[in-house]
């Protein structure tokens, strides 16, 4: 297909395919003429992931790029890819950041994460610091319990990976991440309401 085409089809105009070309996020289709070339399905499923990832994932040009050098390195296992992308989308972590305490729960758990690789280690340790400045610290019970319900959720949600091209797995990794997230917040706060009215319904305080 030509490029007014492929804009047709993937909704991204004409304009911005030519500058994701120009910075190297979409690879060049096949020359049929001196100022023309051919374009097929790879550029569409690419295009839908880059849109993806500087769409709803806020991700910069910058980090679009390093997710698709890992992307197009086909020597790199997937579980390396996904975690480029799951870097990618988490939040910042300090170099000054006391991570001890969040490893010592995940090494008790048994979970297996890089803090090199994993800013969410850096998220935990900055929820645990949060909790004990307000004096509201759980008991290791409570976050056993915690650290059980949401592995439940992550593991069908890593069985929900699509593994029929890494493009795939890419875009449901980063919008699974950034997407989903607010939407289970959401859920639990609502589940707080319900179950707060279903244990103290029209009562009042004495």
């Amino acid at each position: 297909m030509r490029i007014s085409q492929l804009s047709a089809q993937s909704g991204v105009p004409v304009g911005t395919i030519k500058y994701y070309l120009r910075e190297g996020l979409l690879h060049d289709g096949t020359l049929t003429a001196a100022t023309q070339a051919s374009y097929d399905e790879s550029h569409l499923e690419r295009l839908s992931l880059i849109r993806a990832l500087v769409g709803p994932a806020g991700l910069s040009i910058s980090a679009t790029r390093k997710v698709f050098e890992t992307l197009d390195d086909r020597g790199t296992p997937l579980f390396e890819l996904l975690g480029q992308v799951h870097h990618t989308t988490g939040p910042p972590i300090s170099d000054e950041q006391d991570l001890r305490a969040a490893q010592a729960l995940l090494d008790r758990w048994g979970w297996r994460c890089e803090t090199d690789d994993l800013p969410t280690v850096g998220a935990l340790a900055r929820a645990l610091d949060g909790l004990a400045a307000a004096g509201f610290e759980l008991t290791p019970e409570q976050l056993d319990d915690y650290a059980a319900r949401v592995l439940g959720i992550a593991t069908e949600e890593v069985d929900r990976i699509p593994v029929d091209s890494p493009e795939a797995a890419a875009r449901y990794v980063a919008l699974g991440t950034v997407l989903v997230e607010p939407l289970i917040l959401a859920l639990r706060r609502l589940g707080h309401q319900h179950a707060s009215r279903e244990r103290f319904g029209g009562t009042t305080p004495s």
